[in-house]
């Protein structure tokens, strides 16, 4: 089996998990990956808000990684670059003078369109610890991250209806 059939049949489990399950599938993600978390963001109004995020440790989610303004954030590299990824912030010079330099180890994150093709936020994976990203991993990420607007009703999102997905023991989705 080569790497593009294995990562053909991951996009597939995942399509499958946001069929059935839906609306982020972040636990499929994240279980790819060492990083504690996994989230998607929506960009409205200068601020980017997490709508999903899927915690590793099942804990209580800091409220500073809940609801960012742009201009703070790591996220305004992916909207500007088309992607941003980085395995130890504190020494990348990119960041320099943001608030969450070396508060957070690393961020590796995706744009997300909403289903009419416009910016609507998006999907990354991040940790405490500095965490490097491998290139197909980074690619199955962007792959999922044009998956994702078929199974997010961005409009009811926009009405601000958000969920939070936590490790627990069926790692179910929850209010």
């Amino acid at each position: 089996m080569t790497n593009a059939t294995t990562a053909n049949d991951a996009l597939q489990t995942y399509t499958n998990i946001l069929k059935a399950d839906g609306p982020a599938g972040l636990a499929f993600l994240n279980k790819r990956v060492p990083h504690r978390y996994t989230g998607v963001y929506q960009l409205k109004d200068g601020m980017l808000r997490n709508l999903y995020l899927f915690d590793k440790q099942g804990q209580h989610i800091p409220a500073d990684i809940i609801e960012v303004p742009l201009q703070d954030s790591f996220c305004q590299f992916v909207l500007r670059e088309n992607g941003f990824s980085t395995a130890n912030t504190l020494r990348d010079r990119r960041l320099d003078g943001l608030r969450f330099q070396g508060a957070l180890g690393s961020y590796h994150g995706l744009p997300i369109l909403d289903n009419y093709g416009e910016l609507f936020g998006t999907l990354c994976h991040f940790d405490v610890q500095c965490l490097a990203l491998d290139d197909s991993e980074y690619e199955f990420l962007r792959q999922a991250a044009r998956l994702l607007p078929r199974y997010i009703n961005t409009r009811a999102l926009r009405d601000g209806t958000a969920k939070v997905e936590h490790q627990a023991s069926s790692a179910a989705l929850v209010a």
